[in-house]
């Protein structure tokens, strides 16, 4: 039952991914200064590396999300989608920010990822409590 949880948690975070950058997708293309195709995407997004290396690492954050949740007794909705959050915000985000900080993106781009982060970690711990 384990490992169904961590990839379901993984792959709502990832489904939630694709909702988020996709209504935030011209504020993120121009606060990443991403490079972009001449319709106007990120020239990468044909590449399958993006989405595998983004659903190894959400594989790898449900893991061990799960191993902390098991070991805190972290086992119902509420304390999941709360601590899940709170790895987003707390943990995730300000890692971000000090990324972004030191490559001189803006503090929006910070806002983007950093609301995925906390929003996407916040529903993997649902995924994970309720599995």
């Amino acid at each position: 039952m384990g490992i169904l949880a961590i990839v379901v948690g993984a792959a709502v975070t990832f489904a939630f991914g694709a909702f988020w950058y996709g209504v935030f997708s011209d504020a993120w293309k121009s606060s990443s200064q991403v490079p972009l195709d001449a319709e106007g995407n990120p020239q990468n997004m044909r590449s399958p590396v993006p989405y595998v290396t983004c659903a190894i690492a959400l594989i790898l954050v449900a893991g061990m999300m799960r191993h902390s949740f098991a070991t805190a007794g972290i086992d119902t909705f509420g304390k999941g989608i709360i601590s899940g959050a709170g790895v987003g915000l707390f943990f995730v985000t300000p890692w971000i920010a000090l990324f972004h900080g030191y490559s001189m993106h803006s503090h929006r781009l910070t806002l983007i990822n950093g609301g995925y982060a906390t929003i996407g970690c916040a529903l993997m711990g649902a995924a994970l409590t309720v599995l």
